[in-house]
């Protein structure tokens, strides 16, 4: 497995809506995430808690400001005070009980405090609105990760956790010894979290039915690092929804990784579309022909942009980048440098405290 030297620290799971002409899959995830020791870097906080619904954001918690807050409009405008008050406090709880159990699990895996280890929880529904309105539940998703590394996992279906690795034994058992709390689990990730996205999807009806965006795509080029060379680029933004096929060609000939391709994977800009990049470096010289190939849903076909072969600074191009995206950007270029070891993906968790010191439920 590929282990870098320095840890990616990403914020944001891909919960996708993948829209059909027979129904629509929507999600409702919620994602905590403890640090061992407080960073002093801008942006970087030792806890932070956020709701999303279908990758868009809808509430926000971290260590400084501790207060849960709204990020959509319709969240500030249909859910009454006391919904904030009651949220606030929960986190408050959920962020001490990380204090204490990302301690417990340093000591499990034999970790001192000189880097910074990770804590981190996701839990969620995914559900299928058929043609008439009616919701079925497609999948729960409860688990843990630490370092980068899964740690637990609830099976909805034996309603029984998963331990990928020795050191979550001690804590299957004890939780497996309890069946009430998988109970609780398995009710929640079925019952009461489809509940929620219900009331949320109606509350926030219009932003859930975005318009699908056919992608704009722009080719241009800069000079690269070494001498003689540029970087082409491919752009395609302002598309929804998420899922997007994009290629480099040269004579007509797809270019991968092999050939020095990069990708920005797809981020999110701050209209609730999306964009993405690829480039790859090639001699200032080279008279092959390099095109910019696009397909995405909302295309009768493909979108094919030809390079002109010029090379510029890009700056009315790079004007439009997205500010959320800067910002996600420099939050993970942040982390980088400060956390070692390997990638983290994020995982989930139950809201049963695996500390050995008992079995404290997590409100939701």
């Amino acid at each position: 497995m590929y282990r870098p030297n320095l840890m990616v620290f990403v914020l944001y799971f891909s919960l996708e809506c993948i829209c059909q002409s027979q129904s629509a899959i929507y999600s409702l995830n919620y994602i905590y995430t403890a640090l061992s020791k407080p960073v002093e870097l801008p942006g970087i906080h030792e806890f932070t808690a956020m709701g999303l619904i279908n990758n868009k954001q809808i509430d926000y918690y971290d260590s400084v400001a501790k207060k849960k807050i709204p990020k959509q409009d319709w969240m500030r405008e249909k859910l009454p005070a006391d919904y904030w008050e009651k949220g606030t406090q929960s986190r408050k709880s959920k962020e001490q009980w990380f204090k204490v159990n990302v301690n417990i699990l340093m000591d499990r895996m034999m970790h001192n405090s000189t880097d910074v280890h990770i804590l981190q929880w996701k839990h969620g529904c995914e559900i299928d609105q058929q043609p008439d309105g009616t919701l079925k539940f497609m999948k729960g998703i409860d688990q843990y990760s630490y370092d980068g590394d899964d740690f637990l996992a609830f099976d909805d279906a034996t309603m029984q956790w998963v331990a990928p690795v020795d050191q979550a034994l001690p804590t299957k058992r004890k939780w497996d010894g309890v069946q009430i709390l998988n109970q609780y689990t398995k009710g929640y990730l079925e019952k009461e979290c489809v509940d929620w996205l219900s009331k949320f999807m109606e509350y926030g009806e219009k932003e859930f039915s975005s318009a699908d965006s056919p992608p704009k795509v722009y080719p241009f080029a800069k000079k690269a690092q070494i001498a003689g060379h540029v970087r082409l680029t491919c752009m395609a933004t302002g598309f929804y929804p998420k899922d997007v096929v994009m290629h480099i060609k040269k004579n007509g000939v797809p270019l991968t990784k092999h050939d020095g391709v990069l990708s920005t994977g797809v981020l999110p800009n701050d209209d609730d579309t999306y964009q993405i990049r690829m480039s790859v470096q090639i001699p200032e010289a080279d008279k092959e022909t390099y095109e910019c190939y696009v397909n995405h849903d909302t295309l009768k076909e493909p979108i094919v942009e030809k390079w002109d072969g010029k090379c510029c600074d890009c700056g009315s191009v790079v004007g439009g980048v997205i500010p959320a995206v800067i910002v996600i950007i420099g939050v993970l270029i942040l982390v980088v440098l400060l956390v070692r070891y390997r990638r983290v993906i994020i995982a989930t968790g139950n809201g049963v405290a695996f500390s050995d010191l008992g079995f404290a439920v997590l409100k939701r």
